[in-house]
């Protein structure tokens, strides 16, 4: 087995990336680092501290205020913003609103790629985001890029927040969804892009399993 394997899931958003990125972890035994999950804490405190995010200045210091970190409990990762646990919250529909603007500055960007980097660097590692394979590791050693039809996407989406989220519709997190897919591949602070060498994997018609069985496969020959 080669040192230091790095995986690598981009996609767009509800199409299991983390799902998959969780499975697989588990399953080779590697560290996941929920990169998205990074950014929506960082979007979470901006909205918490009122951060005026045109204010450049405002961003750069609240950044320095920010310490994320990450822990398993009950085969499950969770993330902390500065020791507080916020896996939960960071899920909500304000969060879901704010995160891209937030992961399209530039400040937040450098930062969090700084310390995605830094995890990379003495772990075997499955991490899960919008450009892991074409900025934060362009030399992965698997990149898998998800892709899934939006009605499906919206609609499981859906499913995860309706429970606490009782008066959301399917056409609000539609809407959402498509407003991001928007401001992901558009912005120009490292946009949501395939990298050339990442493998395509379509699950709209997948179960988790046999998504799960699809990347294995594509992971194995490094592991000999």
């Amino acid at each position: 087995m080669i040192n230091h394997i790095v995986i690598a899931i981009d996609g767009y958003s509800s199409c299991g990336k983390s799902t998959l990125a969780k499975a697989l972890a588990k399953k080779l035994h590697f560290v996941y680092v929920d990169s998205g999950a990074m950014y929506r804490a960082v979007a979470l405190y901006f909205l918490r501290n009122k951060i005026n995010l045109q204010d450049n200045e405002a961003v750069s210091d609240a950044l320095k205020k920010i310490h994320l970190n990450f822990h398993s409990r009950d085969y499950e990762t969770h993330i902390t913003l500065n020791d507080e646990e916020v896996s939960a919250e960071i899920r909500q529909m304000p969060v879901s609103e704010s995160v891209s603007m937030v992961s399209a500055l530039h400040d937040v960007r450098k930062e969090m790629v700084k310390q995605q980097q830094r995890m990379g660097r003495s772990k075997n590692i499955v991490m899960d985001g919008r450009d892991i394979g074409t900025a934060v590791f362009p030399d992965a050693t698997v990149k898998i890029f998800m892709t899934a039809d939006p009605k499906v996407r919206a609609e499981r989406r859906f499913k995860e927040l309706a429970p606490k989220n009782p008066d959301i519709t399917l056409e609000e997190v539609f809407e959402n969804l498509a407003h991001r897919d928007y401001q992901d591949t558009t912005r120009k602070e490292s946009p949501l892009i395939r990298a050339e060498d990442a493998i395509v994997l379509d699950n709209t018609d997948l179960t988790p399993d046999e998504q799960l069985l699809f990347a294995l496969s594509k992971v194995e020959p490094f592991l000999v």
